[in-house]
């Protein structure tokens, strides 16, 4: 009797050192004019902001010359120190409140209705190209252009007031309605992103996980608690995670659309902008740039290493 013994197919010899290394040559060479211009437009005005947060702009005369001169001092930390104790101390707490409120309600909102509006586009009905064009419309809109939009609705005489039984709310005012305003455009403007995201993983969980589920008898509601909430769960992560960090540095909507200077609106980037134009304060808005910057980095932080958000799409086996 003859036995005939598999063949095992020849594995390709590892590359040496000698190639590997060649090869990383050639690509760190080849990324290395990437390199320079992130490093100019990124690294160049971080630690730019990070020098200035520690100088004060000085107007004085020269006791030598006599003639009015400007310049930076140096200050240490006293820019961040104002931030808690100063003058300011009241209206950059008041910003930051507002940049952290505004974080969690706005981006609440918008995940529960990205994740309807991503379970909806995802359903085979007559027109869905259609629905999904125009419920991605709103995402589309540059935002300065969308607080411009609300703006109008928000008015005295606009659309919202129209709607609404009783006297006219004044929306753009300083107020509780303010922030509500706010909150809505956000809200009708960047929740289509997260469906967006979300849609693209539910698109490729296997149908033959469902038609299990649903011959083991599980309902719509355990159905989605315990398979498609959790298979789209890193998806999910990683959209929350674009659209916190987006919100805490939120400037253009609440500008365009309330506009500066008021306290029920008022966020960390738009103190920042006022102390730089209108005030010339360069080193206290760089101190609030400087702060705003690690808050941001330390809710990344969270979200990648804590919660486990994928955002580089490098682990394997995660769904």
């Amino acid at each position: 009797m003859v036995t005939i013994a598999p063949v095992e197919p020849e594995r390709p010899e590892p590359a040496g050192p000698g190639r590997r290394s060649g090869t990383g040559g050639l690509a760190a060479l080849l990324v290395s004019p990437t390199l320079l211009v992130l490093g100019l437009v990124v690294a160049y005005p971080i630690l730019s902001a990070v020098r200035l947060a520690f100088f004060q702009r000085d107007d004085g005369i020269d006791p030598e010359t006599g003639l009015r001169e400007q310049g930076d001092v140096f200050v240490g930390f006293d820019n961040f120190t104002d931030m808690f104790t100063g003058d300011t101390a009241e209206r950059f707490l008041n910003a930051l409140t507002n940049t952290t409120t505004f974080t969690l309600v706005a981006v609440s909102i918008e995940v529960v209705l990205g994740v309807l509006m991503a379970l909806l586009m995802h359903r085979a009905f007559r027109g869905r190209a259609l629905v999904r064009a125009a419920i991605l419309v709103p995402w589309a809109v540059p935002t300065a252009i969308a607080g411009l939009l609300w703006r109008w609705v928000f008015q005295a005489d606009g659309v919202a007031n129209d709607l609404l039984p009783g006297a006219p709310v004044l929306w753009t005012t300083d107020g509780a309605q303010a922030w509500l305003a706010v909150v809505i455009a956000d809200t009708w403007k960047t929740a289509p992103f997260i469906g967006l995201l979300v849609l693209a993983g539910l698109q490729v969980i296997s149908t033959e996980i469902y038609e299990a589920a649903r011959l083991d008898g599980a309902g719509p509601v355990r159905t989605f608690f315990s398979i498609t909430l959790p298979l789209v769960k890193p998806t999910l992560l990683v959209a929350v995670l674009f659209r916190v960090l987006d919100t805490l540095r939120m400037f253009d909507l609440p500008y365009t659309l309330i506009g500066p200077g008021k306290d029920a609106t008022d966020t960390v980037t738009v103190l920042a902008f006022e102390e730089a134009v209108k005030f010339g304060k360069y080193g206290p808005a760089s101190a609030y740039a400087v702060v705003l910057f690690l808050y941001v980095a330390a809710v990344a932080f969270v979200f990648v290493r804590l919660l486990g958000a994928d955002v580089f799409g490098t682990r394997k086996g995660s769904r």
